[in-house]
């Protein structure tokens, strides 16, 4: 069951559910769940590798970071793609479980947010990809609401996440052992 916004406000007030909430979705917001925004655009370059014990993501480089009361403005370069990390994050307990979706906006423009779930145990920033499949520039600004979060109920038992990304970090440092 996904759970409604009234549900949501209550576990952001008491459990802290999702920190740094705009405005917006907390006093407004639209659907059964949050907008959430960019925060951080970085651009990825060289190789990456995913094995069956071990990985290693590819280099990133910070573009651009959203600045209160700034206007911050980047170009996603046509065919290219990006990770980004939300300014929000979230403290998942064990009972819920989050899935993202892009906003519409971007799809009818031709980029596309790749996101996922969130699950069970999961606290910190949310890094997701984002891919300019246009022919031209797009205009992105820093700030904007790029992602909707969902949340539902895990029912029965469940495992609570303790991979190596809790937290939020954004790339490996060099080759690791997965958890």
């Amino acid at each position: 069951m996904v759970l409604g916004i009234k549900e949501l406000h209550r576990l952001v007030k008491e459990k802290n559910l999702v920190s740094n909430l705009s405005a917006r979705e907390l006093e407004n917001p639209e659907g059964a769940g949050f907008d959430l925004r960019i925060g951080e655009l970085y651009e990825i370059s060289g190789q990456g590798f995913l094995g069956v014990t071990e990985r290693e993501t590819p280099e990133m480089s910070l573009v651009a970071k959203y600045e209160e009361g700034k206007t911050t403005e980047v170009k996603l370069k046509p065919q290219t793609y990006y990770l980004f990390k939300t300014i929000e994050d979230v403290n998942m307990p064990e009972s819920l479980l989050a899935v993202m979706t892009p906003r519409s906006t971007l799809f009818r423009s031709g980029v596309y947010v790749f996101g996922g779930q969130v699950p069970p145990g999961y606290q910190g920033g949310l890094s997701m990809g984002i891919l300019n499949y246009r022919d031209s520039d797009f205009r992105l600004e820093m700030g904007a609401r790029v992602v909707h979060i969902m949340f539902s109920e895990v029912k029965g038992e469940g495992n609570l996440y303790r991979g190596q990304w809790q937290g939020g970090r954004i790339t490996t440092n060099e080759k690791e052992t997965q958890v």
